[in-house]
């Protein structure tokens, strides 16, 4: 099979395609053909050294990803819930080696869920693990309820596109940050209420939110603790939360932490009955073909991307 592997950590030019043997598959696992791969900022963060390369760089070889849909070929002994010729999709071993660069991924059975019929590869492979990264933060995290307030960074983002439609899903009154040139995108996924974070800051208009979802890191999590009321939440996942900006969160009364998602099957069988249903819509904005990985990392480098990015195999 092809596969994109990574040798070294100098970015695209460490993306090399070569052919490997297809992966023998565990009693829990299922071979999947691939079909679509989905590309996020961690991919692009391993690939220069940063992400989980510290906890990846011994793998030999090293195949990025972790977000695939595509249809099962082999299920081992101990699979139920799945046959082969059934449509997945998942996010495979986050935080270890997922190996999804490939056209063919051994993928933990509990990692998946059946691919709604309605959608396609490519908006399933999006919804995985940014989708996952805001239904596990939404929920299992802040445990968000119908009427609270919720603040949404980066809300044309991937992750953010997904925080907006689930937390509007949940009852929540949403308010997403963008640039103004994505205003109407935010509103239309469902935000009761639109920032344009170049024209406006935000601490200046807001007060008593009950959850920031935080995309950006860096000041915006300072900036992020002047507007979360007591008791409330402040959940960052580009960059852990530091122990001075913990202490501050601490004294207010907030809940302040870095949040790292997790491969999850029954979280993912949730994602796939909200899309079923239409709760939820990937938006894609950009499609590549295997061979231009390359092209696919450098559009997430840009920082300019709505929605996801996808690569088909």
């Amino acid at each position: 099979m092809k596969a994109i592997i990574l040798k070294g950590f100098e970015g695209t030019d460490s993306l090399h395609t070569v052919e490997l043997p297809v992966p023998e598959i565990g009693d829990n696992e299922v071979l999947v053909q691939v079909k679509a791969i989905s590309i996020n900022p961690v991919d692009v963060k391993t690939a220069i050294g940063k992400g989980l390369s510290g906890r990846l760089k011994s793998e030999d070889p090293f195949i990025l990803g972790w977000d695939i849909s595509g249809i099962v070929t082999q299920k081992g002994s101990a699979v139920t819930g799945f046959e082969v010729g059934d449509a997945v999709f998942g996010m495979v071993n986050f935080p270890g080696h997922g190996k999804a660069y490939a056209e063919y991924v051994a993928a933990p059975a509990n990692h998946l869920a059946l691919k709604p019929a309605n959608i396609s590869h490519e908006e399933a492979a999006a919804a995985t693990l940014a989708a996952l990264t805001a239904l596990q933060g939404l929920t299992h995290k802040a445990n968000v309820q119908p009427g609270q307030k919720v603040l949404a960074h980066a809300a044309a983002g991937g992750v953010g596109h997904y925080v907006v439609q689930i937390a509007k899903h949940l009852g929540a009154y949403v308010i997403g940050t963008s640039s103004a040139a994505n205003k109407d995108f935010v509103l239309s996924l469902g935000a009761d209420e639109h920032i344009d974070y170049k024209a406006v800051r935000f601490e200046d208009v807001l007060h008593d939110v009950d959850l920031v979802f935080d995309g950006i890191g860096g000041d915006n999590i300072d900036r992020s603790l002047e507007v979360t009321k007591k008791g409330g939440t402040v959940i960052s996942i580009p960059s852990g939360l530091g122990e001075t900006v913990t202490e501050k969160a601490k004294a207010k009364g907030i809940n302040g932490y870095f949040f790292l998602v997790e491969s999850n099957g029954d979280d993912m069988k949730q994602l796939a009955q909200w899309l079923q249903q239409g709760i939820i819509k990937s938006h894609v904005s950009q499609v590549f073909p295997f061979d231009q990985m390359t092209a696919a990392h450098q559009q997430i480098v840009s920082g300019r991307t709505r929605g996801k990015v996808v690569v088909t195999v």
